[in-house]
């Protein structure tokens, strides 16, 4: 079973996020992919998040219907902050006949060496690093000290190119508080979900700067 992990907040998950995993599991032959939404991510801990459960809500409405596609309450129900190398360790220690991708864009891999415990994590899952087609070659030097250069050279050989695609969560929730169209950037019931429920109302913005 080759599993592709996919974390963030998903707040809200939109097409973008969908785009991603179907791109990596087709390039890089993956079984299935999980999206593991954060309770608390550690570079976002004082910014207001979207309810946990409303959150899988989301993602749930979003995947139906996908069979490779699955959402894990792993680190909702563990509390705490979310920190990646705990989660790929979790999944390792219940599932470990499972090969395991930690699915990623470029920019957050030249921070992967500042998170907590970036050599476990390469160890326990092979990052699989994604670029919006026409951007750049991505750098894998910030790896250096934290990865061995036949991991490397692994990650070079499995980073995946996606159509160009320029959704963010944040701008999503600013358009949505503005009252402006957010069909075609949304699964349809993840869009209808927001409207029933009300989110995103408020635009205010609280971000943090430490990871």
């Amino acid at each position: 079973m080759r599993r592709g992990i996919f974390g963030g907040t998903f707040d809200p998950v939109h097409l973008g996020h969908l785009l991603l995993a179907e791109t990596c599991l087709e390039q890089c032959a993956l079984d299935e992919v999980w999206f593991v939404p954060a309770l608390i991510p550690p570079h976002k801990q004082q910014h207001a998040l979207t309810s946990a459960s409303q959150r899988v809500e989301m993602l749930q409405l979003a995947v139906s219907g996908h069979r490779q596609l699955t959402v894990s309450t792993l680190e909702l129900d563990r509390g705490g902050v979310s920190y990646t190398w705990e989660t790929l360790h979790a999944i390792h220690e219940a599932h470990p006949d499972c090969e395991l991708f930690f699915l990623m864009g470029a920019d957050s891999l030249r921070d992967l060496p500042h998170w907590r415990e970036p050599q476990r994590i390469c160890e326990l899952a092979l990052p699989i690093t994604v670029r919006r087609a026409g951007s750049a070659e991505i750098d894998f030097t910030p790896l250096e000290n934290i990865a061995q250069p036949h991991q490397i050279a692994e990650m070079r050989r499995s980073q995946v190119e996606m159509p160009l695609i320029e959704l963010s969560s944040t701008n999503l929730r600013k358009r949505i508080a503005a009252r402006q169209s957010v069909r075609f950037r949304l699964p349809r019931a993840v869009e209808k979900y927001i409207e029933t429920q009300g989110l995103y109302q408020d635009s205010e913005e609280t971000t943090a700067t430490s990871h």
